[in-house]
């Protein structure tokens, strides 16, 4: 049972945990059984086209209750720990829950339950067939995973499923522009993949464990001998990839514009999150027994030192890439990448302030990259399908709802109040003036300006500009949108408003998930129990 044993490393008998396992420990693993449940329904039932949606939007809607439960608990208990097979960490597989996977996986719930709904919509007849439910309940059963796991090398594989999954959504429909983008998608995190898989043989021929939490201890008591810098750099060039870091990062702006909206909505809402979390985890649990909480360490330390000039030039090239797109779909994928490079800041930095401003912007990145590419698909809708700013014109004419959403949309991904993302960039801003070079804040500040200019082109091109006599696009008439339409647009963005006016409760969530992080005591104590973790 989670947290009830101490493992005694010179008394192999205490391995074993014979104790019952708490019924509240079994939420730990629900997330991903449910997923893996109703993907497995969904596929059974792929030919029953009018009854899918059906299932899959409740079912999305009970792994926002799971995980929301969850979090619940680890809010008021603390992280907490189920080991599978009876065999107690480091000897059995963990999985452990911080306030960070928690706060992750219940915001990736929600805005799959939203992708679930906009899908009923926008997922015709045939992707439904070929597994579309299916390839998102998998998906989110490998996102849930990685935020849920104890195991590093678990988190590798939590990573295979949902990179599989996303293979599959990625080329459903089988069009060319697809095919294409999936093969520069596949080639680039197969790589990363593989460089992962040698970072985890490297870590277990180093330590012999694999364990999170006995990772962590066995680096703050090392002698200083173990190749930390070679270990973060194999993993910081593994997650770079995945998260669509500079100079690994042209993949995602290749591919993302291919496939249906719904799809590129999920992808740059969680795909690249999850890299960041990696990140998250992997350097707080190499170098938190180095690190000073309030002491930025982005000038002393060579690989964070690598990181901030990494997160530099991702946030400013994605910003300009952004500027240089005529594709609506391919401009909002520069803009994932830029917002990237604001989150790996934060962890270049590395004290608590910092990794607090990154947990907030992660939230807020999901939450708004997400929405911002269904504000894109029906604005593409109301065009007859176009996505080239060069074509698309009226929107405001057309439907005054949409554009009213699309404009807090705009502002929020710029960082502008009164909206989410204004205060995670304020929080970091703040960091990088009281301890970091001068070049972390002008990138920072500089990547927002950019990017209210990219966003406020797109504004006065498609939306703003009148409909011209001769102009071939959809007309108002000929296309409309139901509530199952509006419904994930204008609940996302009700959350993204509701973040920038009342930012009270995140802050304490982030900076309590951000000192769990420093100070990674409880999370040792939830897997091992207080006597080891003292």
């Amino acid at each position: 049972m989670a947290g009830t044993s101490v493992i005694d490393p010179k008394v192999q008998a205490m391995a074993m945990n014979m104790e019952p396992v708490a019924l509240v420990d079994w939420l730990i693993v629900a997330p991903v059984v449910w997923c893996i449940l109703m993907g497995s329904v969904l596929l059974m039932i792929r030919k029953r086209l009018e009854i899918q949606h059906y299932i899959a939007v409740p079912a999305m809607g009970v792994l926002v209750l799971i995980t929301g439960a969850l979090l619940m608990q680890v809010m008021q208990n603390g992280p907490i720990t189920m080991v599978m097979g009876r065999w107690l960490p480091p000897f059995g597989i963990a999985f452990t829950v911080d306030l960070l996977g928690a706060l992750l996986a219940f915001t990736g719930a929600i805005v799959a339950l939203a992708a679930t709904v906009y899908g009923v919509g926008d997922v015709k007849s045939s992707g439904r067939r070929y597994g579309f439910y299916s390839f998102l309940f998998l998906l989110m059963a490998g996102v849930s995973g990685a935020f849920l796991t104890g195991d590093i090398f678990n988190l590798y594989v939590w990573f295979e499923v949902l990179l599989i999954s996303s293979f599959g959504l990625l080329i459903l429909g089988s069009e060319r522009g697809q095919l294409d983008g999936a093969t520069k998608y596949a080639f680039l995190n197969l790589v990363a993949t593989t460089l992962f898989l040698i970072a985890i043989g490297y870590t277990y021929g180093v330590f012999g464990t694999l364990n999170m939490a006995d990772l962590t201890i066995k680096i703050a008591a090392g002698d200083g001998t173990a190749p930390l810098n070679t270990l973060a750099g194999l993993f910081l060039l593994a997650f770079a990839m995945k998260a669509a870091a500079f100079p690994v990062n042209f993949w995602l702006p290749a591919s993302y514009h291919t496939p249906r909206v719904v799809v590129s909505a999920l992808f740059a809402g969680l795909l690249t999150k999850v890299g960041v979390y990696a990140l998250l985890r992997v350097y707080s649990m190499m170098f938190s027994s180095q690190r000073e909480a309030l002491e930025p360490v982005i000038n002393i330390d060579v690989l964070s030192l690598a990181l901030g000039i990494v997160a530099c030039l991702t946030m400013l090239l994605g910003a300009i890439g952004a500027l240089a797109q005529t594709n609506i779909r391919r401009l909002l994928g520069y803009l994932v990448v830029s917002g990237i490079g604001v989150m790996l800041m934060g962890i270049a930095i590395g004290t608590e302030a910092s990794l607090a401003g990154t947990i907030f912007y992660a939230i807020h990145s999901i939450l708004v990259m997400t929405a911002l590419y269904f504000a894109a698909g029906m604005a593409s809708r109301l065009c007859g399908g176009a996505e080239g700013l060069d074509v698309m014109r009226g929107i405001y004419q057309k439907n005054v709802f949409l554009a009213a959403i699309s404009l807090m949309l705009f502002f929020a991904v710029s960082g502008l109040p009164p909206f989410s993302g204004f205060w995670p960039k304020l929080m970091l801003v703040k960091v990088t003036i009281e301890g970091g070079p001068w070049w972390s804040t002008a990138s920072i500040l500089v990547t927002g300006f950019l990017t209210m200019i990219a966003v406020g082109r797109v504004w006065a091109l498609t939306y703003w500009k009148p409909v011209e006599d001769d102009d071939t696009t959809a007309n108002v008439d000929d296309v409309t949108f139901t509530m199952i339409d509006y419904i994930p647009l204008a609940g996302l963005t009700f959350i993204i408003v509701a973040l920038g006016i009342y930012p009270e409760p995140m802050f304490q969530l982030v900076y309590e998930a951000a000192n769990q992080l420093v100070d990674p005591t409880l999370y040792i104590e939830s897997v091992f129990g207080s006597e080891v973790a003292q």
